[in-house]
Formats: C-alpha cells, sequence, structure tokens
C-alpha cells in the first residue's frame, strides 16, 4: 500500500458529527457484565417488553443468572457451545447472556431454517444444550440423535404475557398455531421451571476478553454457512462504537425497536446489545411484519429503530400506516440492503425522524459504515463514513492490493477491532478473509472526495454484458424510482453474443398495472443503452432472507435451472 494513500488520509474524519471521536479507549468489559453493571445502574427501568409484558433490568440480571446456574447444572463448561433457535422473546436475550456469562459460546440459530440447516450448525459449533420454542420442540426432539445436543429447554410465547393476555393465550393458542405440546422425551426442561429451580447465584469463571464468545453463522445463500467466532471484545467494542456514533442519545432515556432478529448479527449488536449497553427499554417485535411494526410503534412508542429496507418499505406500503403516529421516532439505522431513495425521503416524511444508513457483515460483529447522525452529512445512497478506529481500503479486484484513486470501484477492505477472529473450523477460508490484519468484504465499492463510501454490488453479483461491467444496484434503484413498482431485483442472465443480458423481477404496488415494455421505456432515459433490460419478469413476490433481504442469488439459480 503506497504511504501517500488517500484512504491513509481518513477524508472521511471531517464530516464526524460533533463529539463523535477518531479513537475510543475501550474499556475492557464483557457483555455480561455492560448487563450487571446497566442493572445496578437502572434495576427498575423496564429492560424487555414483549406484547405489554415488562422485565426491569434488575429482574433480566435474576433471570440471567438462575439460567447460567441452570446451565453449570447440565455440565456446561467454558468454552462448550449451547444454541438458541428462538424469535425476539424475552428467554433469548435472558438465555444469550447467560450462556456468555459461565465462558461458555453461543451458537444463535434462525427458527425458520430447514432440519439440515440446523442440524449442519449444531454438529459444526458442536453445541451441547439447545434452547428452542415449543412450535419447534417435537422436530428438535426428532433431530437430537444427529447432533451432541444433549439437554432441551423450550419457552412458549406465552411464558410471558401481562394480565388478561396471560389468561386468553392457553384458550386460543393451539388453535392459532402459536404454541404446541411437546412430546415426552429424556432432558427436556420448561423455561419457566428452570428459571423457578436454580438460585441466581451462578460460577464466575475468568473470561479473558479475547475469548470466542459466540459462533455467528453466516446465510447459507451461498453454499454451506460458516461459524463467524466473535470474541468478547468485539461484541463489546461494537456496542462502544455504536454508543459513540451517536452522542445525543442518553443513557436510559430511550425506547428500542426490537424487531431486527437477534439471531442475526444486525439485530444482535443495535437492536439488543446496543439497548443493554445504554439502559434503555427494548420493545420486542418477534414477528417484523408491517402490520405488528406499525401496532408496536403506535402502542409503545420506540424513539430508535433499527430496521432493514423491506420493513421501511412494507410500513409505507400498508394501508395502517395512514393512521399511524409514528412522530415518536427520534433515530432510524437502516442496513443489511440499499434502502431505495424513495422510501428514505417518505419514512422521513411520515416520522420526521433521521434514517441513517450503515453498513456492515457478519464478520465485522457487523457495523463498520455508517452516515452521521445529526450535525454532520448525510449523502443519500451511501452507506456513509467507516465508525470509529475503523480503516477501509478500496483495492484493485484481482490482487486485492493496490489502493484505487477516488470514485474508482473495487473491493472494500476493513480493519477494526470489530473484525473477527476467523472461521469456526476454516483456516484455510480464514486466510483468504483476512489478509495481514485486513478483512477482504467481496463487496464492490468506491470513495467519494469526502470520504463518504458506496456500496456498487457484490463481487459475484456484477453482470459483465458486452465487456462492459454492469452492477445490478444501479438498475434497481432505477425501478424503484417508477411510482408503480414495489420491489425490483436485477440479475444477470446467459446471452449468446453478450455474454449477459440484464433481467428484472419486479413486484408491482397493489393495484397497479405495467407491462415490460412500459417499464423499459422507463429506463431509457436513466440507463445507459447497454444496461436496460431484456426481459421483466412480473411476480406477487420475491423471496428473501429472514432480515428481509431480497435473494438475488436465488433468482439467478431459479432462472439457471429453467434455462438448462
Amino acid at each position: 500500500m503506497a504511504e501517500e494513500s488517500i484512504y491513509l488520509k481518513k477524508p472521511w474524519l471531517k464530516s464526524y458529527e460533533a463529539g463523535v471521536p477518531e479513537f475510543i479507549t475501550y474499556e475492557e468489559i464483557t457483555m455480561p457484565d455492560i448487563l450487571d453493571r446497566t442493572a445496578k445502574k437502572f434495576p427498575n427501568n423496564p429492560a424487555l417488553i414483549f406484547q405489554g409484558f415488562t422485565l426491569t433490568y434488575g429482574g433480566l440480571k435474576d433471570m440471567v443468572d438462575r439460567f447460567a446456574a441452570c446451565l453449570t447444572d447440565f455440565g456446561v463448561k467454558q468454552g462448550d457451545a449451547v444454541a438458541i433457535l428462538l424469535p425476539n422473546l424475552i428467554p433469548c436475550v435472558a438465555a444469550y447472556y447467560a450462556i456468555m456469562k459461565i465462558g461458555a459460546i453461543t451458537v444463535m440459530n434462525n427458527p425458520l431454517y430447514s432440519d439440515r440447516e440446523l442440524e449442519h450448525q449444531f454438529n459444526d459449533s458442536g453445541s451441547k444444550v439447545l434452547i428452542t420454542l415449543d412450535l419447534l420442540g417435537n422436530r428438535m426432539i426428532d433431530l437430537r440423535p444427529r447432533t451432541k445436543i444433549k439437554q432441551m429447554v423450550y419457552t412458549s410465547i406465552g411464558d410471558y404475557l401481562p394480565f388478561p393476555k396471560n389468561l386468553l393465550f392457553p384458550l386460543v393458542a393451539k388453535k392459532k398455531k402459536m404454541a404446541a405440546d411437546v412430546k415426552p422425551a429424556a432432558d427436556i426442561y420448561k423455561w419457566k421451571e428452570c428459571i423457578a429451580k436454580y438460585p441466581p447465584s451462578p460460577p464466575r469463571p475468568k473470561i479473558g476478553f479475547e475469548d470466542v464468545a459466540m459462533y455467528q453463522y453466516t446465510g447459507g445463500t451461498t453454499g454451506v454457512s460458516k461459524g463467524v467466532m466473535l470474541t468478547h471484545a468485539n461484541l463489546s467494542k461494537q456496542v462502544q462504537q455504536i454508543e459513540a456514533w451517536f452522542p445525543t442519545m442518553k443513557r436510559g432515556q430511550e425506547i428500542m425497536l426490537g424487531a431486527l432478529p437477534f439471531f442475526h448479527v444486525f439485530g444482535l449488536s443495535t437492536a439488543m446489545n446496543h439497548a443493554i449497553n445504554m439502559g434503555w427499554s427494548d420493545v420486542l417485535v418477534p414477528r417484523p411484519q408491517p402490520e405488528p411494526l406499525l401496532e408496536t410503534i403506535s402502542k409503545f412508542r420506540p424513539t430508535f429503530a433499527p430496521l432493514v429496507p423491506t420493513m421501511y418499505i412494507g410500513m409505507l406500503n400498508h394501508p395502517d400506516v395512514k393512521k399511524t403516529d409514528m412522530t415518536c421516532l427520534k433515530g432510524c439505522f437502516s442496513g443489511s440492503a440499499p434502502l431505495p431513495v424513495e422510501a428514505i425521503r417518505d419514512f422521513e416524511a411520515a416520522t420526521g425522524a433521521v434514517i441513517v444508513e450503515g453498513f456492515g457483515l457478519t464478520e465485522t460483529t457487523p457495523v463498520t459504515h455508517v452516515n452521521p447522525f445529526a450535525g454532520g452529512a448525510r449523502k443519500v445512497g451511501s452507506i456513509g463514513v467507516p465508525i470509529s478506529d475503523t480503516l477501509v481500503r478500496i483495492v484493485d479486484l484481482d490482487a486485492g492490493l493496490t489502493d484505487l484513486p477516488v470514485g474508482e470501484a473495487g473491493e472494500v477492505i476493513i480493519k477494526g477491532p470489530q473484525v473477527m477472529k476467523g472461521y469456526l473450523n476454516k483456516p484455510e477460508e480464514t486466510a483468504n478473509m483476512i489478509r495481514d490484519g485486513w478483512c477482504y468484504t467481496g463487496d464492490i465499492g468506491k470513495m467519494d472526495e469526502d470520504g463518504y463510501f458506496y456500496i456498487v454490488d457484490r463481487k459475484k453479483d456484477m453482470i459483465i454484458s458486452g465487456g462492459f461491467n454492469i452492477y445490478p444496484r444501479d438498475i434497481d434503484e432505477v425501478f424503484y424510482e417508477n411510482p408503480k413498482v414495489q420491489e425490483a431485483c436485477s440479475i444477470g442472465i446467459p446471452d449468446p453474443k453478450r455474454g449477459e443480458n440484464v433481467k428484472v423481477f419486479v413486484v408491482l404496488k397493489e393495484g397497479q398495472t405495467a407491462t415490460q415494455e412500459e417499464l423499459i421505456e422507463f429506463c431509457k432515459t436513466k440507463l445507459a443503452t447497454y444496461k436496460l433490460p431484456s426481459e421483466i419478469e412480473f411476480r406477487k413476490e420475491l423471496p428473501k432472507s429472514t432480515v428481509g433481504k431480497i435473494l438475488r442469488k436465488q433468482l439467478r439459480a431459479e432462472e439457471l435451472e429453467k434455462r438448462k
């Protein structure tokens, strides 16, 4: 790397909001110790709110300590892996902190995964205990013999509900498929019985700050999911970075919208760990669909909301949006995929809130870039600037060694305290991802003269047509400008002459009609001729990951299968 590299000069620092530091003096404190400290400072503040049931910070610490004692009695030792398979429920948060408190390793899993995907993650991680939901209990009992899992603990959506919901729940839950009977089997326990049985006095082993705290599995859309090893330092330094980025947000005074799934690293750091570090109330939304999101905003008045683009778009297109007062929101954070410019404008107009777009990877705990929140310039369409203590470079796509000039697209590489220790049991892949301390993201991006970064596309998603590089995101953005279009996703399809052509999958807004010709005509003044789509396919919905990211790879795989 040349010494005169523009990236070493950190042109982004001039855009930092007042009070945001270039470097942070980190406190060496683990997340379970952060929870204990918050519980001491705000024992009576609401920590978790679920359907109106409130658990204080004092109550959460008590629950964590009791479950930590239970796990110890199960024989879980320091360094053992314990799996969680839950949506955003109170036991999900408590189990997460209890596992780490005794020096064990937390393994978060997606409740929507298939048995095959879960079997891989349980076995790859070597998980010894599983905490899950009654609705998944029988499936997991059947899966257990193929894993190292011995004990299973299950909770129910009805375990923590306020009066009178707690009385009505047992009467309607099974009919509505919100609860299920778990068949008798050895070593199966009910969450509430475990909490009642054990005293809040677990052993406290000495935990190294650089010890692995969790295995966070990457989405398996590109093959077998990999276990990202995140240390206590990664998790703790990440929340200290997030806290530093929002200096106007006060401890103990905000309400978090806990809608991003905690089993996903974006929700884990921004919607769960950040809230606990700050002593905020966290309103849990286990099913982040437009209706429950709008209902939660209306009822519980959250002030801070980290969400993904499909959640913003879904709310804006829901009929209830017109009668929902969303002015309680002060700050919104968007990540995991680009948020269309139109959606930012419409949502900010409806709420008066500021949406800052950010960026990150599972391998970086995840946040590496965010737009300045207040007092700094936000650039719409940009992922913002590197956060405190984070270095970023744009390098050539071939060798990944040469820094590229301002405005030129190349691979985004990142260095900072939030970068993972490595992949579990995958030394070769770790060496490929982390080179000389730099994390090679596989994302194509560029930096402008002010130090703001733009993700152009994934390296693997780039379409090459007639020798030209086409970035699907450029095409998607144009389609989102069309008032008839709700969602759009472009891919490359084989073409004998040009190598690839562009095909776009489109979901129209309710009640709208459009033709392929009309939409291509719409693009003509906005895209270079070689970028124009040759095909448009209209669909009722597009395949998405559990955090609402449109699965471009799945659409491409389906298309290639069709063309065989």
